[in-house]
């Protein structure tokens, strides 16, 4: 091979995936694995070890997706592995309580000190949905406030896209959201305060809760300007209305008390997942005991899960945790991805390519536009068909990025300052190959 390909043949993948095409809705279990944002035939994975993936044809790849995020630890860790195995031995499911549970919730607990109770779900979209029901009976109120490319899983009232201005009413984003239960959903720019305080004109003592991606994730990486989270809880605690800290991503990944800890705003509720199940499914919502306390049994707020607390899932995210809790961690992973991000904006700029590199933390998105993003309209102006070259070219260069421009990528305590210099290394070629107009 030469010009750093390394990848050879992907004919096993494509031949699965024209099996699973007869199998599962366009042939995943979850949209983005389609590689329809890049185009190709998404690849298969056989097995991860560390910083590393391989496919089913063999492949070798640097792996900055993650599983999406949970794998801070990287795949396969020991401990991890370990707890898992151990807590396997003793049977796999009881729905019945397990110290387990607890354990976990001590962590989050000391991570967290806005959450005086935790209730662990089974997914980031079930936590989102149980803390705005919470929230709407804890106000006795209806409506709520997210922000444009903003994602808190896909329960009918959240997946809702903008009307024609801030103070309209929400759009189904989604065929079979009911539009009354998109009504109820106002969706306003991200990191834009004025129309928070429009939409709180426009409907007083109405609004029951803020959600937000205190860094937004689902559009990207995009930070939260200057004294935006501040004056979000001045607005919030102004109205009477409850501020939610979606930390799906951001928990135990850009701080161990996650976006809260690093920015010193404290929410009302904070929604937790990926990280917090080390790679195994779970989620989790807590918040104030006075609102903790609505939730059934102890009060009218009913949620239930016959696989909450799962103690497979509870031992992965205890074994993960734990790990995040040793000296430097944090530091190390703020290197490592300072490292990458700074090399890959300094890799586009040598091969002239417009190129942003937004970063907080170990999580990053290279978005293949000049100017900055700070919201999804700012987003929405990368240009995808380039996007999807550069992640062709890195593909063929062994280095596994997310399948979408808007997503963000994530670097692990199993990756080495090597990784992240070959991966630099890796770009200035494929941003080249990007920028052409043909592969």
């Amino acid at each position: 091979m030469t010009d750093g390909l390394v990848s050879t043949s992907t004919v096993r993948s494509a031949e699965l995936f024209a099996r699973a095409k007869n199998l599962l809705p366009g042939g995943v279990d979850s949209p983005v694995r389609a590689f329809r944002g890049v185009g190709g035939t998404p690849l298969f994975i056989a097995r991860g070890k560390g910083a590393t993936i391989w496919d089913v044809d063999g492949n070798r790849y640097v792996d900055y997706l993650a599983s999406w995020g949970p794998l801070i630890a990287g795949h396969a860790h020991p401990g991890v592995v370990a707890a898992i195995h151990e807590a396997a031995n003793r049977g796999t499911s009881f729905g019945a309580p397990t110290e387990a549970e607890l354990e976990l919730a001590e962590l989050v607990k000391q991570a967290f000190p806005s959450v005086a109770l935790v209730r662990f779900v089974s997914s980031g979209t079930e936590a989102a949905m149980s803390a705005l029901r919470l929230a709407r009976a804890a106000t006795g109120r209806e409506m709520l406030i997210k922000f444009d490319g903003g994602y808190h899983g896909h329960a009918d009232g959240l997946l809702v896209q903008a009307g024609s201005g801030p103070l309209t009413f929400g759009q189904p984003d989604s065929p079979g959201v009911p539009r009354e239960s998109a009504r109820q959903t106002l969706s306003v720019p991200y990191n834009d305060l004025p129309a928070v305080r429009d939409a709180f004109q426009a409907h007083p003592g109405q609004i029951a809760a803020v959600i937000v991606e205190p860094v937004a994730g689902n559009m990207g990486v995009v930070p939260p300007a200057p004294g935006f989270l501040e004056h979000l809880r001045s607005l919030t605690r102004e109205h009477g209305t409850l501020l939610i800290f979606d930390e799906v991503i951001t928990g135990f990944r850009i701080a161990l008390g996650g976006a809260q800890e690093r920015f010193r705003v404290t929410p009302d509720l904070t929604c937790l997942g990926k990280i917090v199940g080390g790679g195994l499914p779970v989620g989790a919502y807590g918040g104030r005991g006075d609102l903790m306390q609505q939730i059934s049994p102890l009060g009218p707020v009913y949620q239930a899960g016959t696989l909450s607390g799962n103690p497979l899932a509870m031992a992965a995210g205890a074994a993960t945790v734990r790990l995040l809790t040793e000296p430097g961690v944090y530091a190390h992973l703020e290197a490592l991805s300072a490292r990458l991000a700074d090399g890959l904006q300094g890799a586009a700029r040598a091969a002239n390519v417009a190129y942003t590199a937004n970063r907080l933390g170990s999580m990053f998105t290279g978005f293949f536009c000049a100017q900055p993003v700070t919201d999804y309209a700012s987003a929405k102006k990368a240009d995808t068909q380039v996007y999807a070259r550069f992640f062709h070219a890195m593909l063929d260069r062994g280095i596994y990025f997310a399948p979408s421009q808007f997503e963000a990528g994530f670097v692990s305590l199993a990756h080495t300052e090597a990784d992240i210099d070959a991966t630099i290394e890796a770009a200035a070629t494929a941003f080249k190959v990007a920028a052409a107009r043909e592969l």
